[in-house]
């Protein structure tokens, strides 16, 4: 057993610089997110063109269930690994996957090839998932855990506004010639990711899971470290004095078995609650945009190139959305 006061030492930082580098590293995945799924929502149409992969519509929706599929299998391997072995490590891991795949993507020759690297790139950001969620949950004091939650999952529509306007010069046949335009909206995405690689590797590995290993004197140094970051960005010289602390005992790796347990048996209603509010999510909004494209250029005429004026309202009022509403969740209450 360890008896400790390091979650109370992270709860009570004042906000500082440091926090805000912690926002960035983790809302970039968002934001990388909602660029590629808006990126393939947007190339549905032109990927059926002849002069591209020339999927059929249906083709199109399999592809967007390869990268889905790819989502939940890495969610379930990468978090299994993030637990066992360190969220540092993973975090680096699972952002090279998801930029490979997305950078080979563009030199996709035929469904197979598409739809693996799509695969490929749905387990690089379901690791990213699992990863970043537990960072904000240990890393961010608990006071402001809720609202940055918010921003964070909230910057998902920013990388969404930022794939609509890329689409619209780069879909364009008058300015980018069809057979390469695709290919370079893949390309330029995964290469605006690499810079989030630099900022990423500022992240420390994470203090709370150090301690259920076991390894208190390696939290102890990174929580010091923290702790003199927030003292210089404040300009102080003490920080308030921790209140409690807890005794853990190291725990073991989890299994399928002992999750499954603790879901169903333990918290039945909570996973309930929690498959409904994410498969309404998942099922009934984000994945009309992986066909958007299809049915505004199919049934209403719209050209491949303008899909992105679309989709840009969308991406703004989904993001103003959980910044506006998000404050009103504590005084309001959840149902209101």
């Amino acid at each position: 057993m360890t008896h400790t006061n390091i979650p109370q030492r992270l709860d009570r930082l004042p906000w500082s610089r440091w926090h805000w580098h912690v926002v960035i590293a983790l809302g970039v995945t968002w934001i990388l997110d909602g660029l590629e799924v808006t990126i393939v929502g947007a190339l549905g149409a032109v990927l059926t063109n002849p002069v591209t992969l020339h999927l059929t519509e249906a083709e199109v929706g399999w592809s967007a269930s390869a990268y889905l599929t790819g989502a939940v299998v890495g969610a379930l391997l990468f978090s299994y690994l993030t637990d066992q072995q360190g969220r540092k490590k993973w975090f680096l891991i699972t952002l090279f996957v998801y930029l490979s795949a997305t950078v080979l993507t563009a030199f996709s020759w035929d469904l197979w090839s598409f739809a693996c690297f799509r695969f490929l790139t749905g387990t690089g950001i379901g690791g990213e998932y699992a990863a970043v969620n537990s960072a904000i949950d240990e890393l961010i004091p608990a006071r402001a855990r809720g609202r940055t939650n918010l921003a964070i999952n909230g910057s998902w529509w920013l990388g969404t506004a930022a794939g609509a306007l890329l689409v619209i010069p780069l879909l364009n046949p008058d300015l980018i010639p069809e057979r390469l335009g695709w290919r370079l909206c893949f390309l330029l995405g995964g290469i605006m990711g690499l810079s989030v690689v630099l900022i990423r590797r500022m992240l420390p590995e994470s203090p709370r899971w150090l301690i259920t290993k076991g390894r208190t004197q390696e939290a102890e140094a990174i929580v010091a470290a923290i702790e003199e970051k927030v003292k210089k960005d404040h300009g102080i010289k003490t920080l308030p004095e921790p209140q409690g602390s807890i005794t853990i005992r190291s725990s073991h790796h989890a299994t399928v078995a002992s999750v499954g347990r603790e879901l169903f048996k333990t918290y039945p209603t909570r996973t309930l609650l929690g498959i409904t509010l994410m498969a309404t999510q998942s099922f009934l909004y984000n994945a009309i945009f992986f066909t958007f494209a299809l049915v505004l250029v199919k049934f209403y005429g719209v050209s491949p190139g303008a899909v992105g004026f679309y989709l840009l309202p969308f991406a703004v009022g989904n993001f103003l959305g959980p910044l506006c509403l998000g404050p009103l969740f504590d005084p309001l209450g959840r149902g209101a």
